[in-house]
């Protein structure tokens, strides 16, 4: 009973947390056209707003996993949302003198304390219990994620984007301290939000702090509901599964955040207006959440976690090859569908890459975790697609369709690699 208790109590928080920083993750998607408007950007210089978000998973992921060594998940947790904090701050002066590297650095810094938020959570999460339900555990973490980036998208983008249109119709026809004065005032929207968002992460600190949330010994993993040790092997890398899973979250992570992020992007590109294109990340979200519930219900009971990397891929596929030979509001709701299969992705790579690694668990989430820069560089390989292919942006969706090439892969041979050996 203790147990089971320990173990809600856990799930519980830990479902908290993705809610709280889903709410700062999916409004890159609204922060884009923003930034946008008062930097008067181009969407290639638009998208280093998911670079800058994402690149922290990279170079910070194995310091993270070194600071979780020290401190163990739970104070990790408590670290990295304080780590947070910094970066939203960040975002104050950044709207006061409208300077996009102050942003930037202020996504960065966020972003390196929400890579060590993710090297605790995720590996506990898959640890919490069986590993073969890791992919079920992480759909209510999804459900949590996702709505909050729905209300995130909705509430501030409803503030950050307020008369998007009507400004930019009056800025294109006003030059020098008019234009100035319209712009510096639009870029403040931002500023009592961060603020808000702040006082959130610092209170979500301190609940995680006072908290009974245990530490997991990684060294064991459950099979079949029995706890058993695990015998690791001499490094990391002899384990061709995780290395493998890593290089199919390089790709995977660019087909999540493409749905949301840059689909405001892409939907102007077609010609839709900023209010027009606004609605399409909520149905993104929407189709992650209605995702994540099938995930819950169906894995592992009816379906095992790399069906599921199969289906995924193949629906992107369709979808992909959907929205590039139809146009407009067609071809963008096929892209917003992708969420559906996307919402899937994160916890089949994780529960599959991370078994049986013990004293590597941390090292190998931190891996993974690296492997998100997919999600920083491709989106902006994407944007850049869009900007030179004016009169098709469709071109730019073909990108997907060999990222879901390599999670097929994966998911029909590459999760059963247990050595560097082909039979």
């Amino acid at each position: 009973m203790n147990q089971n208790k320990s173990y809600t109590i856990s799930l519980t928080i830990i479902t908290f947390i993705f809610f709280v920083f889903g709410f700062i993750i999916w409004l890159n998607g609204v922060l884009i056209p923003y930034f946008q408007i008062c930097l008067e950007l181009t969407n290639f210089q638009a998208s280093l707003v998911i670079f800058a978000a994402n690149i922290a998973y990279f170079v910070m992921a194995l310091p993270s996993a070194w600071v979780l060594k020290k401190t163990k998940y739970k104070k990790g947790m408590v670290l990295g949302l304080l780590i947070m904090t910094i970066g939203t701050l960040m975002f104050i002066p950044a709207a006061y003198t409208r300077t996009y590297s102050l942003f930037l650095a202020g996504l960065f810094v966020t972003g390196t304390g929400l890579t060590l938020l993710q090297a605790a959570v995720n590996p506990y999460i898959a640890i919490l219990g069986p590993i073969e339900s890791t992919a079920q555990r992480v759909g209510f973490l999804g459900l949590a994620n996702k709505t909050a980036g729905i209300l995130s998208i909705t509430v501030l983008g409803s503030i950050f984007l307020l008369k998007a249109d009507e400004i930019i119709a009056n800025v294109s026809t006003l030059s020098g301290l008019e234009k100035a004065k319209i712009l510096d005032e639009y870029a403040l929207k931002i500023v009592n939000p961060y603020i808000a968002i702040t006082v959130i992460l610092i209170l979500m600190a301190m609940v995680i702090h006072f908290s009974n949330l245990p530490e997991i010994d990684d060294s064991k993993t459950e099979i079949e509901g029995i706890s058993v040790e695990i015998e690791s092997k001499a490094n990391v890398f002899q384990y061709p599964y995780l290395v493998l899973g890593v290089v199919t979250m390089f790709f995977a992570s660019t087909c999540e955040v493409v749905p949301v992020d840059s689909i405001i992007i892409y939907s102007r590109a077609l010609g839709l207006s900023i209010n027009e294109a606004r609605i399409f990340p909520i149905y993104a979200l929407v189709a992650m959440l209605m995702g994540y519930l099938a995930t819950i219900i169906f894995i592992p009971k009816y379906i095992s976690q790399h069906k599921t990397l199969q289906f995924t891929a193949l629906w992107g596929i369709l979808l992909s090859l959907g929205s590039y030979f139809t146009g407009g509001k067609i071809s963008i709701l096929l892209v917003s569908l992708m969420g559906f299969g996307t919402a899937m992705l994160w916890g089949t790579i994780w529960g599959l890459s991370l078994r049986g690694l013990g004293k590597y668990t941390k090292v190998g989430g931190a891996m993974l975790l690296m492997g998100i820069i997919g999600g920083a560089i491709l989106p902006l390989l994407f944007g850049k697609l869009v900007d030179t292919n004016p009169q098709y942006p469709q071109n730019a969706i073909l990108l997907m369709i060999p990222f879901y090439l390599v999670i097929l892969g994966y998911g029909i041979w590459g999760y059963k690699m247990e050595k560097w050996s082909i039979k």
